[in-house]
């Protein structure tokens, strides 16, 4: 088949056609060896013509192993052939320790293919295929086959799968029959689903930054009032006295700001009262007693106007505003971290509202009353109960909450289903989610001794190029995909369109397994951002069938096409029968 090399050029070497040769129909994309007493080249084909056959090299078989790419070309004289199983073993790895099987080859009678653990699981990485290509198929059948090497049994591992569409309960549901150390832990965001938790996050435990995702701020100017709003909300949860007076000496200097106005005193006393409306205590409201010379009156009383314009018993009100304000307490932060729940959160935004400066200044005022909204919003929706947690808790504990099941044992596969809730709020809770792992793993003693596995499916929902780097500085995503492996906090991308997904986060990824994709935008952008894929690649994948990908990267000696056994049991995600729900 395989007869003189014609000419070499660059990598590729042009190779004659045996006369009177047939040849194979299944000889594109598969490897061979151009062998000669001193070396041994490994290439592959792909392309054929009727007189020439085009093999581009990949690498060197050296004592027994492969050295991928290639500065030694072969001599024109060498031996061609197809590559044998053993030196086809040098490059889709052994079973051994460190290692598992991942697919087989359907170009070598389905020839299993492994990868080391390390190198698969240690790296981001990302999976890209169109709707019905199988990178669901593909994502259960890797984690099972996790689970089912008997080598490593990964009964320390944490992997977390953010599902879009509730697909891959049915795939784990049942991981405990591998192992009965294994278990499968399922939150769920529908109120209907009886077998999982419902998924709840503590508001308490977000920080300023996850507060500004929640709220959807745009501003930077809204960020102070959200770092008041913060700072007041852990004040106020302390319930101490020392709580409450500082609540007394904010309501204070509010009224006091606003009697030293120039507004006419109905204006003034509009204003005291929407004020106490919003923020009162048991000592300061409407109704608390002020004590006169000889008399006492409720506070709304001493707002009576005479002829000239002016508050009767404006020295008593001033008197009584004053007692309450303490300028010490403007230097008080919170001692401890506490509980509290949304609507703590807005009360501490009704007193960040009438905090100095924000009524003097309409722009801020108007940022803050958006950021009030919005949080009403979220409190009187259906998305309120995600954020319902019962009782106080600090964030090791939390983190070690989310991966144990209600038996005490540990959970290696914890799935969140949100598929009930609209993209945004499910893009706020992914990056919330994300951020609370960083901050975790980032503090542990021992670096990277407990790694976390994210798997974000539908990923061009949530990791895209968002301002949240312009309004914080950084991109939560971003900041993990740079930094989130050394920690072992490690990204998994699952989707259908690259396009969407951030530029920095993909750059970042090592390996890549890519089932059928056909949109141009989409080819070309992978071609664009990942510096090892070639056009043969992108070509290859082009003609995939379903549950069969290219894979390649760090754990990959050279690009591999690789099917993988269908999932047992499989992910929900398969197509609707049209023909049985017709009759």
């Amino acid at each position: 088949m395989f007869g003189e090399i014609v000419y070499i050029n660059d990598n590729v070497a042009h190779i004659a056609i045996k006369a009177g040769t047939p040849v194979s129909e299944d000889l594109m994309n598969m490897h061979v060896i151009f062998e000669d007493a001193s070396k041994k080249i490994l290439g592959e084909v792909e392309d054929i013509t009727k007189e020439l056959i085009k093999i581009r090299f990949l690498g060197e078989i050296v004592n027994n192993k492969f050295v991928g790419g290639v500065i030694r070309k072969p001599k024109l004289s060498s031996t061609i052939r197809v590559i044998s199983s053993e030196e086809f073993g040098l490059i889709v790895g052994k079973q051994d320790k460190s290692s598992m099987m991942l697919g087989v080859s359907p170009l070598y009678n389905d020839y299993p293919i492994y990868i080391d653990i390390n190198d698969m699981f240690s790296n981001h990485m990302a999976i890209f295929g169109n709707t019905g290509s199988g990178k669901s198929w593909g994502l259960a059948r890797l984690l099972q086959n996790v689970f089912e090497n008997k080598e490593l049994p990964p009964i320390r591992s944490n992997f977390l799968i953010f599902d879009a569409y509730g697909e891959y309960h049915t795939a784990f549901r049942e991981i405990n029959k591998i192992n009965p150390n294994f278990n499968f832990k399922y939150f769920t965001t529908n109120v209907n689903d009886k077998e999982g938790s419902m998924l709840k996050m503590p508001v308490f435990l977000f920080g300023v930054d996850d507060l500004a995702l929640f709220l959807q701020a745009t501003e930077h100017s809204q960020l102070p009032i959200i770092e008041k709003m913060y700072k007041l909300a852990r004040i106020f949860s302390e319930s101490s006295e020392l709580s409450d007076a500082y609540k007394n000496h904010l309501i204070a200097k509010a009224i006091m700001n606003i009697l030293y106005t120039n507004q006419t005193a109905t204006s003034k006393r509009n204003d005291i009262f929407s004020i106490l409306n919003d923020c009162s205590t048991d000592k300061f409201n409407l109704e608390a007693p002020v004590q006169g010379i000889g008399y006492v009156r409720k506070f709304r009383e001493c707002f009576t106007i005479d002829k000239d314009g002016s508050f009767q018993d404006s020295i008593l009100v001033t008197q009584y505003i004053s007692s309450f304000i303490n300028p010490d307490l403007d230097q008080y932060e919170a001692m401890t971290n506490n509980y509290y729940t949304l609507k703590d959160l807005e009360k501490a935004l009704d007193f960040t509202l009438i905090s100095e400066g924000l009524l003097k200044n309409e722009k801020t005022y108007s940022d803050a009353v958006a950021l009030k909204v919005k949080l009403h919003s979220i409190i009187i929706s259906e998305n309120a109960k995600y954020f319902d947690y019962p009782t106080y808790i600090d964030l090791n504990n939390y983190i070690a909450s989310l991966v144990t099941c209600k038996n005490g044992y540990k959970a290696q596969i914890i799935n969140f289903n949100l598929e009930d809730i609209d993209d945004s709020m499910a893009k706020v809770i992914t990056k919330i989610y994300t951020r609370m792992l960083f901050e975790f793993t980032k503090k542990l003693p021992d670096r990277a001794s407990i790694p976390f596995h994210l798997f974000l499916e539908e990923a061009h929902r949530y990791v895209q190029n968002d301002n949240d780097k312009d309004l914080l500085g950084y991109n939560i995503f971003d900041r993990v995909a740079k930094e989130g492996r050394k920690y072992g906090l490690i990204f998994n991308l699952i989707s259908q369109r690259p396009v969407e997904i951030s530029e920095t986060v993909i750059s970042q990824c090592s390996n890549f397994m890519i089932f059928k994709m056909n949109h141009p935008r989409d080819l070309e952008y992978i071609k664009k951002m990942l510096p090892n894929i070639n056009q043969e690649i992108i070509d290859k994948q082009k003609s995939l069938q379903p549950g069969t990908c290219v894979a390649f990267g760090k754990a990959f000696k050279i690009p591999l096409i690789i099917k993988m056994t269908p999932p047992n049991p499989a992910p929900y995600s398969s197509n609707c029968d049209i023909e049985n729900r017709w009759k």
